[in-house]
């Protein structure tokens, strides 16, 4: 029975990156013998165990083969003899089957992960690549987590993500798992890249079809330099990346236009009503790919609202107050944060626009403090009634706002 650190670990250190979980390969061993080293078993589809102590994943050297049922579609075939090599050809790409003998440390590297990591290329290990359809999202997660450090996806692997994406075998992918790859992607350094890729091989149309609707799509040459809508989804998404490393935020930014997807040919480059047409759009998209609720929320109050936070300096203060309400600024700051946030990558996701200040945030942060700072009174409550108390309220606060600066718009 021999023991080996395996994928991410490996990887990780050799990039000298911080090793988060750490998983073992097992070759010669039964799951008897696990059991009786005091092993705990988890999962049912193939013979992964918990270490007593350090409670780390150790898996029996294995092979998959593709039958359409099983965990991924695949079923798994395990025995003494698989060899380390043979467990390290299933996985995806070759800086991810690079395995660390754990009595003497040494390296083994069958299909030159090592040389792949000093040149940055992400590239597949075997034709058998093409088996597995979740292989073109996380291919695109890693390119997006690992674009900072200088990786790019091979030639000859983009070849096979088009290969797949022209198949149907993408969907054949639960939401679940489409979701999954898309959470982590959010929370990579350059999660614009994952969208990139996903475009690039054809898979995008098949994964996002709201998104990949954007591209081509022209908008004002003289609010947006970039012209193309789906290069400004990108641009906003990776602005969103900058100022925030919530998942939620970056989510809502990227599908903050989906309605320009479906603006009528004839009155573009203009959008008009683009907003409540994006709000469906997102509904559905939600609901397809079952995203969480606090996902979604967000995405719909920046679809909807964005627009308003742009020209907030013409509001008159009555509009002001009913638009924070809108937002539920008072109730819900953290959330109104995220808004803000989500809005300032819009504006900044554009070309010559990428590091300006975004002045309507900070302005309607502070009516925002403005307003949650008048609370009914003693005497209020006293001498008026709920609805006299709402009102009094109102008049305050539309009041209160006179006094917050308005910077002029450039």
């Amino acid at each position: 029975m021999k023991t080996y650190l395996v994928g991410g670990a490996v990887r990780d250190a050799l990039l000298k990156l911080p090793v988060k979980e750490r998983d073992w390969a097992v070759v010669g061993a039964t799951p008897e013998e696990m059991l009786s080293l005091g092993y705990q078993p988890v999962g049912r589809d193939f013979p992964v165990f918990l270490h007593p102590k350090t409670h780390e994943e150790y898996a029996l050297a294995r092979t998959e083969r593709k039958t359409g049922t099983g965990y991924h579609g695949f079923a798994t075939w395990f025995a003494t003899d698989v060899t380390l090599e043979q467990d390290l050809q299933r996985r995806d790409l070759t800086i991810n089957a690079i395995a660390q003998d754990d009595d003497t440390n040494a390296l083994i590297d069958p299909y030159g992960g090592q040389a792949d990591i000093a040149n940055r290329v992400l590239r597949h290990i075997s034709p058998a690549f093409v088996e597995d359809p979740l292989r073109v999202l996380r291919v695109a997660r890693f390119a997006a987590r690992f674009a900072s450090l200088g990786f790019t996806v091979a030639t000859e692997t983009m070849a096979l993500l088009s290969q797949i994406a022209a198949s149907n075998e993408l969907t054949t992918l639960t939401p679940e798992r489409v979701w999954r790859e898309t959470q982590l992607a959010l929370t990579t350094d350059s999660p614009q890249i994952f969208l990139q890729v996903l475009r690039d091989c054809g898979a995008l149309k098949h994964i996002m079809p709201e998104v990949d609707a954007l591209f081509g799509v022209p908008q004002p040459e003289r609010w947006h330099p970039e012209i193309d809508t789906g290069v400004h989804t990108l641009m906003v998404l990776q602005q969103a990346a900058r100022l925030s490393a919530d998942p939620v935020t970056r989510f809502a930014a990227l599908m903050h236009d989906l309605g320009k997807g479906t603006t009528p040919v004839d009155i573009l480059p203009r959008h008009i009503g683009h907003e409540v047409r994006g709000a469906k759009l997102v509904e559905n998209l939600c609901a397809r790919l079952r995203v969480p609720n606090d996902y979604t929320d967000l995405a719909l109050l920046v679809t909807t609202q964005h627009g308003k936070l742009h020209a907030v300096f013409e509001m008159r203060n009555s509009t002001l107050l009913e638009f924070l309400e809108k937002l539920d600024a008072i109730r819900r700051p953290e959330r109104f944060k995220q808004f803000l946030l989500a809005c300032e990558a819009d504006s900044r996701g554009r070309t010559g626009f990428e590091d300006r200040d975004y002045a309507p945030a900070g302005f309607l942060q502070q009516a925002r403090e403005v307003i949650a700072a008048i609370k009914p009174n003693a005497e209020m409550i006293a001498n008026a009634s709920g609805p006299q108390i709402a009102e009094q309220l109102r008049h305050l606060r539309i009041k209160a706002l006179e006094q917050v600066p308005r910077p002029k718009r450039e």
